[in-house]
């Protein structure tokens, strides 16, 4: 709601938020090698993959960061708010994802402040993206400016 209040303020350090699932295609893992150009064997042959460790094509690694930050999104909830990513830190990735796989993020509000002018505020939060295994397979922190409700000055 742009104009409205902003929901910073009621954000509470700690508090916890779980997204709902998402279950990823075949279509997804083409789009991936697309947009990024990147064809490698490991994405896009099954015959090539059935013969490495993971036994099967995998997605790119950023492709689940892609998923986690755009699932990430709803939480704080109010999307008009966000400004911008600020910047991401400890980014992990723990395990593979494949086509068929079912994911969605947990986050934990670590971090809040208001900036030095007052307008914006800068929120901090764990993002974890899990299979519907519960495996983590990626996780780590994104930086996030959020729009603050200023109070009019003018008479």
């Amino acid at each position: 709601m742009s104009g409205g209040a902003s929901n910073f303020e009621a954000l509470v350090v700690g508090s916890t938020w779980r997204s709902s699932g998402r279950t990823l295609t075949e279509a997804d893992l083409v789009q991936s090698c697309m947009t990024s150009t990147d064809w490698h064997a490991i994405h896009a042959d099954e015959a090539y993959a059935a013969g490495t460790p993971a036994g099967r094509r995998i997605f790119h690694g950023s492709y689940g960061l892609h998923v986690a930050l755009g699932m990430a999104t709803h939480f704080p909830p109010n999307g008009d708010d966000i400004i911008g990513l600020l910047g991401l830190a400890e980014w992990n990735f723990l395990a593979p994802l494949f086509v068929g796989d079912t994911v969605h993020v947990e986050i934990d509000l670590a971090g809040k402040r208001v900036t030095s002018d007052g307008r914006r505020g800068i929120v901090e939060r764990r993002i974890r993206l899990v299979r519907h295994d519960g495996k983590r397979v990626q996780e780590g922190v994104a930086r996030t400016m959020l729009r603050l409700a200023v109070e009019s000055t003018a008479p």
